[in-house]
């Protein structure tokens, strides 16, 4: 069942949104070469502890999960594109680092995400967190009352393939409100024209993902969550949570 929001629900949202991108800009100052994920866990938990908000992902366990997620970020890092666990990894310089954070606050909740690399970054690297980036604004574009979930998809999935990019077939957005995960689903790929129609109130999470070696297949880590690209090229991860709205699409992860 898919929920329409009012403006109050909106406007919740939008304070959970601002702790998610509160908490994401606090990790991204935090990555340095040497600091561990898993500080970089501690640094958005206390974030959301200031704000009174809980985390979405702590403790969430999907079907397809052997575990429950034990933190409140997901940090991939390099070929890892999306659900990479924080741990005891110290970072490098070089790495692309791709970080997924939500909020519950009130009732409401907030996701996004974003990439960036830590220390000396390769040219290759900064393209694909562009092309990435990209993606995700024509997506956020195509987000206008009277379309469909496939304008969104098509926009996203347009500007990925024109720069050769993969992106995990069955992976993509989602609709999001009092729950993290709600319907309908977003994929980064579609056809214009087709899918659940785009109305006043309805809110999105749109996330393009993107593997820099071309191919859509991916491969899954022992620990059950973390995905990498198959063929071992690096990934990025962007993402807001947008609403429809008569006067265009509102990003309500904003600082």
């Amino acid at each position: 069942m898919v929920e329409i929001k009012s403006e109050a629900a909106l406007a919740a949202m939008r304070e959970a949104g601002r702790v998610v991108a509160n908490a994401l800009a606090a990790v991204q100052e935090a990555a340095a070469v040497g600091v561990a994920l898993r500080e970089l866990d501690e640094v958005a938990r206390a974030v959301l502890g200031k704000a009174g908000a809980r985390s979405p992902f702590l403790g969430y366990r999907p079907s397809f999960a052997p575990t429950p997620f034990p933190a409140v970020i997901c940090a991939s890092v390099n070929d890892a594109v999306v659900h990479g666990i924080p741990d005891g990894y110290r970072l490098r310089d070089g790495d692309l680092v791709s970080i997924d954070c939500g909020a519950e606050l009130d009732g409401w909740t907030g996701d996004a995400a974003v990439s960036f690399v830590v220390g000396t970054a390769a040219p290759a690297d900064l393209e694909l967190i562009g092309t990435a980036r990209r993606a995700l604004e024509a997506g956020i574009a195509a987000a206008v009352v009277g379309g469909r979930i496939g304008d969104i998809s098509h926009a996203v999935g347009t500007v990925a393939r024109a720069a050769r990019c993969g992106m995990p077939a069955d992976m993509g957005g989602h609709g999001i409100g009092r729950r993290m995960h709600e319907e309908p689903d977003v994929p980064n790929s579609g056809r214009r024209g087709r899918g659940y129609p785009l109305r006043p109130g309805l809110v999105l999470a749109i996330e393009p993902m993107l593997m820099a070696g071309g191919r859509n297949a991916y491969v899954v880590d022992p620990d059950g969550w973390t995905l990498r690209s198959a063929d071992g090229s690096r990934a990025a991860h962007v993402e807001h949570t947008v609403a429809i709205t008569e006067e265009g699409p509102r990003i309500l992860t904003l600082p």
